[in-house]
Formats: structure tokens, sequence, C-alpha cells
């Protein structure tokens, strides 16, 4: 435009001043000097020079529209899922609700008002990943993508990463909001068929309204958050909206969080010792290091709450090295041949320097590897096989005894005492508080203890608080006896009275 402005502005003035007829008088005037070449040279490369103005310009566009392309499309690849294809947290959080308008209807009216965010997480999707790999996984989530899509506007659909989906859904009531969560969750864990298995994923659904000109849509995706998890904690396949109580929830265990890190880097936790009982001959063989947590407002947190919350926020690893080192140190204090017993979380099984972290906390406490037990449940040995076997291989080499807990409760039990070398089983307490009503528990009972004697392990009995039990399980021969029955959970300095009195006592009837 500007090289058109100039070329039109200059032929005015030509005009005007009668240019032309100045220069044909100029060319005549010093013809012989060569005016008329100067001239033509000049025209010449006026009119290349414009040719080429014309051309760059040509150039300039286009490479303009590449760049407004190649931007469109970073922009795309920024806000969508490579897998899915789908919107993503990031397109989430700049996304400008516009009015929407559906096919064959007219405009909705007041929908500001009436927007729902739905949170759909999905149930068993590692399963689907060990079972097909991480590629069927991710014909897994293209899958289930497509069938969320497929229940409304796909631009409303949006991919948080992992296993996450969030829907935006406008104009529903109450009763069509329950509808679509019941569909959402129909859709997700119909079968799929990969690579020749037909898998199945549950799916947990939580959903909110957002109150729109109050708040941020991500307030309200947060809340549908906050409804999904709590839907996750009672199973799969559940959907829940949004309550006040489970952001109190979540108030309330980030307060815990904080009081718990607190209480770690304070050695506030404390190991408590319940007695292992040799049933032949009734001598105290053992304690089972169980962790306490007194508040400082007097009241005692659950060990399943705050173990819970410690591997969930990666401090159990901390808090199980602080606990077993204050538990070698008072092992040290007890007679040789009393053992204690620790408790591996299954999350640390997952820890390939586990072995040594343990070894590492004996030598510093100066407790032969021989007096120490560690316990793993059955549910702890199916995260990682693999590693589960060298943990457990290193732990035997260094002298360090296994026991299997809660034996009959987890996975394949059977096929746990095939792979793996222990040196104890402890039967569940729910075995042994129900024998007596169900003839079915006391033949398992039986087994368990038939089974441990024909592999030539030692059998302990959880949950032993009368004393008919304790004859029944002498009977059986089982080993060792753990429970009410022989004393409760207590501080070290309890255990040492423990042990002084319990000597006593077997020395007065001897």
């Amino acid at each position: 435009m500007s090289v058109v402005v100039f070329g039109v502005t200059l032929w005015i003035l030509g005009t005007v001043l009668h240019f032309d007829d100045r220069l044909v008088s100029f060319m005549t005037d010093f013809g012989e000097y060569g005016a008329d070449k100067l001239v033509l040279t000049l025209g010449i490369a006026g009119a290349m020079s414009f040719i080429y103005s014309v051309l760059r310009i040509a150039d300039l566009r286009k490479e303009m529209e590449l760049r407004a392309t190649e931007q469109a499309k970073a922009d795309w690849t920024a806000t969508h899922d490579h897998l899915t294809k789908l919107p993503n947290r990031y397109a989430f959080e700049r996304k400008i609700l516009s009015r929407p308008v559906r096919s064959g209807e007219a405009e909705i009216e007041e929908w500001d008002d009436n927007v729902t965010i739905f949170s759909v997480d999905l149930d068993g999707f590692k399963k689907v990943n060990d079972l097909v790999g991480h590629k069927g996984g991710d014909v897994l989530l293209v899958e289930v993508a497509r069938r969320i899509c497929a229940l409304g506007n796909a631009d409303c659909v949006y991919r948080f990463g992992g296993d996450e989906f969030i829907i935006v859904a406008f104009s529903l009531t109450a009763e069509r909001e329950e509808r679509f969560a019941k569909l959402l969750i129909q859709a997700v864990t119909r079968p799929i068929h990969i690579d020749g298995f037909a898998v199945e994923v549950g799916a947990s659904v939580g959903y909110d309204r957002w109150l729109e000109g109050s708040e941020p849509l991500e307030d309200a995706a947060h809340r549908a958050d906050l409804a999904m998890y709590e839907a996750k904690s009672r199973g799969p396949n559940h959907y829940l909206v949004f309550e006040a109580s489970m952001q109190d929830k979540v108030t309330e265990r980030a307060s815990l969080e904080s009081r718990l890190r607190a209480a770690i880097a304070d050695k506030a936790i404390m190991p408590f010792y319940q007695p292992l009982i040799d049933l032949k001959t009734g001598q105290l063989c053992g304690f089972e290091a169980l962790a306490r947590w007194v508040g400082e407002d007097g009241i005692n947190i659950p060990p399943p709450v705050f173990i819970d919350i410690a591997e969930e926020t990666g401090m159990i690893t901390p808090l199980f090295e602080d606990l077993l080192a204050q538990a070698c140190g008072d092992a040290l204090t007890w007679p040789a041949h009393v053992t204690l017993s620790f408790n591996v979380s299954p999350v640390q099984m997952e820890d390939r320097l586990l072995a040594s972290r343990i070894l590492k906390v004996l030598s510093a406490s100066r407790l032969p590897p021989q007096r120490l037990e560690i316990e793993i449940t059955e549910n702890a040995l199916i995260q990682d096989p693999a590693i589960a076997a060298i943990i457990l291989e290193e732990l035997h080499a260094a002298g360090i005894q296994i026991a299997l807990d809660d034996f009959g409760t987890g996975y394949s039990s059977l096929a746990q005492l095939a792979r793996y070398r222990f040196d104890k089983i402890k039967i569940d307490k729910s075995f042994i508080a129900t024998y007596r009503d169900d003839e079915r528990q006391e033949k398992i009972v039986r087994a368990m203890l038939g089974l441990s004697r024909s592999l030539n392990i030692k059998t302990t009995a959880e949950g032993v608080e009368e004393h008919g039990q304790l004859a029944f399980l002498l009977q059986l021969g089982c080993d060792i006896g753990q429970g009410y029955l022989f004393g409760k959970a207590m501080p070290a300095a309890e255990a040492s009275i423990f042990i002084r009195d319990r000597n006593a006592n077997l020395a007065s009837t001897a």
C-alpha cells in the first residue's frame, strides 16, 4: 500500500508540474552527455525496484501466514493431550466459556447459573498396564476418551493427565446430573478388547456446580475432584456430588499431614511393644514394634491414619528409619533370646534400597541381625515381585528373619510361599476370632498350621484374647501366640517390667 501511494503521489506531482515536458527538455539539452541513457537507466531501476518490492511483500505475507500456521500448531500442541487429542489442563485453565448454542435449539438462557463440572478417574488402570503393557494402556485411554466424548460435546471434555478426565456439562438439573454420572460410569466400565484380552476398568465420578460470577472455573473443578476422591475411597464405580464436609475432611487431613511432618522431625512418634509368647514353653520370645502417636492435645491418632498419610506423602521412609532405630536401641536392653519384630509398609517394598536402609540402622544400633524379624504383608509382594525378591534375598543373606504377615487375607498366599522363602507365617487375627463360630474358619486354621509344619516354617497366631483360643492353638501345635491375653502394646519402660515379671512368674512355677 505504501509503494502504491508513493507512486500515485509522484504521478500527480509529475502531472501538475509538467514533469514530463521538463524531462524531455532535459534529455534534449544534455543529449550529447548521455542524459537519455541516464533517464532510461533510472526508469529501469525504478521499475525493477517496484517489482522487487511487490515480490518481497508477497514473500513477507506468505511468511506471516506460515508463522501464524506454526503458531496455531504450537498452541494446539500446548493445549491438547497428544494421546487422546483432548484439550488438557492448560486449555481448561485458559478456557473462556461462551454461551453455547445447541443445533436445532434456541440459545440456552441463563446457562451461566447451570454449569456442572464432572471429574472422572479410572479405577484399576495400573492392572491394565501390567496385563497388556503401556501401549495397551494407551489404547484403553483413547477408547475411554472416545466413549466420554460420545456422551456430549468433545470440546467440553478434558484430559488432566494420567487417567483423570474433566467434563463441562451445560443446563443439567440435579436429576440429569446424577443420570449423567451413571452414564459416565457405564460408558467407562464396558469391556475393552486389547490384543485379544477383554480388559475392564472402573470409574469414580465426582461433580459440582460452577458458581459463575463469584468464582473461577477452577474452583468448581477442585470441588469436583474432592467429590471424586471421596467416591474413590468408597470403592470402584461410585459417584458423589460435592458436599461441604468433603472440604472439611481435606482441610483436616492437610492439618494432620503438617502435624505428622513435625512429629517425625521431633521424634514424637514412639514404638510400642506387644509380646510374642512361645506357646510350647510359655517364655517370652520377642516383641512386635507398633507405632503409636499421641498428639499435643493428648488425643491418640490411630496408626492406619498417619501411616496412610506417611505412605502417600513420602514420609514413610524417614518415619520407618526413626522408629526402627528407636526399637533397635530398646531391643539391646532385652535378653539376647528376645527378638524384635518390625513391620514394613507395602510402599517400602518398591524401594530398591530398603535392605541397605535396614542394615544401616542395624549397624548404627549394633543390634545383631539375627535378633531382627521383618514382617511383610502378602499385598506388599505383588507391587513389584522382582524387587521384592531381591530385597528378601538381601535381608536373608544378612541373617534377618522374614515373616509373612496377615497370612490368608491377601493375594495368592500359596503362590507367595512357593516363590519366596519365609521363616515364619503369621495367621491373621480374623481367623482366630471366628474359628469357633464358623467350621470352615476352623478348618482353614488347621490347614494353615499343617501347611506350615510341612514347610518347616514357624507360625504365629495373632489376636489371641481368650483361654479357649489358646487351648485350641496349643492342641494344633501353633508355635507362637500374640494378643491381649498375653499383653497389649506397651512403651519401652513397661516392656522391661514385663520381661522381669514374666521371668519371675516362670521361675516361681518351675
